[in-house]
């Protein structure tokens, strides 16, 4: 039974990871995947993955921007933040339907194990159970959280250089264009991009430190 009860307008922390701690995300075709997974599986209605197939074997070189345009959507949720790791992915929601969340991750932990399962020839569950959930009940919480997510794949020392693609620290604090997340209601709380890039950046590099001392403790 899930302890969290998810509230409309509220924001919460969504996380998990492979089963077993195993990597879940193998090449860039499956972070891509996953990515469209949360773009096209973010709806009431079910069926604008095979919409989408359709549409780019009729236009091959079409974007997904093209097809959002074209596409009437209610979403069941608002990305704010979000980052896929090797094995593990983490994001900040918002729910905007009734039982917007639990709808949508039920959708792409499905389409995504089903995917996985059978690209490699494997079967059983590819995630360690039910995915965990914390309220964020503060606009503090908030903000540490975007920086915690936004540069979490350099905390955990996947990556050194702040460019990794496979989250929204680009659309926050460079140049991409991917749309996924609504960023007003991190970004108008800095007077520009360079002011949360320094933020990030502050509280990323105490984390990661923290990181690796608790990891020297426990050795």
């Amino acid at each position: 039974m899930r302890k969290t009860e998810f509230a409309n307008g509220e924001c919460y922390h969504i996380f998990n990871r492979g089963v077993d701690k195993r990597k879940v995300f193998l090449n860039a075709g499956n972070y891509h995947r996953f990515l469209l997974s949360m773009e096209l599986l973010n709806d009431e209605k079910d069926g604008l993955m095979e919409e989408w197939r359709n549409f780019k074997k009729s236009n091959p070189k079409a974007r997904i921007s093209d097809f959002r345009e074209l596409s009437s959507r209610k979403p069941l949720v608002e990305f704010i933040v979000y980052c896929i790791n090797p094995n593990h992915y983490h994001f900040a929601l918002k729910q905007i339907t009734d039982r917007g969340i639990e709808r949508f991750m039920h959708k792409i932990g499905t389409s995504y194990t089903n995917y996985f399962n059978k690209k490699n020839k494997r079967s059983g569950s590819l995630f360690q159970g039910n995915f965990k959930s914390v309220h964020v009940d503060s606009n503090e919480y908030l903000l540490y959280l975007s920086a915690y997510i936004n540069k979490n794949n350099f905390i955990h020392g996947y990556n050194s250089n702040g460019n990794w693609e496979y989250s929204s620290l680009l659309e926050y604090i460079g140049s991409e264009k991917r749309g996924l997340c609504n960023k007003d209601i991190i970004l108008g709380q800095f007077k520009n991009k360079i002011e949360y890039k320094k933020f990030i950046n502050k509280n990323a590099s105490y984390l990661k430190k923290k990181k690796e001392d608790e990891r020297y403790l426990l050795e």
